[in-house]
């Protein structure tokens, strides 16, 4: 399973609207960035209190690429 299709899967299991999750996955200088975008009403689903939730996807992203080359980072974008 690819780190995207991880995101999306973990998103779409949070949200009501899950067929607008949306996860692209872009690599620039520090890394791999993955974006998740998600419908506006969904959207503190996915941040959770004080960052809660979105800190968990950062950490199991984290800890599945812990091995990889470049690091990988997650944001999740309004």
């Amino acid at each position: 399973m690819s780190m995207v299709e991880l995101v999306r899967y973990t998103a779409a299991s949070l949200v009501d609207k899950p067929e607008k999750v949306d996860v692209r996955e872009t690599e620039n200088d520090e890394g791999i960035v993955i974006e998740l975008r998600v419908d506006p009403d969904d959207m503190g689903k996915v941040i959770g209190k004080q960052g809660r939730i979105a800190k968990a996807i950062r950490t199991i992203v984290k800890a599945a690429t812990a091995k990889g080359e470049k690091p990988v980072f997650v944001e999740i974008v309004e």
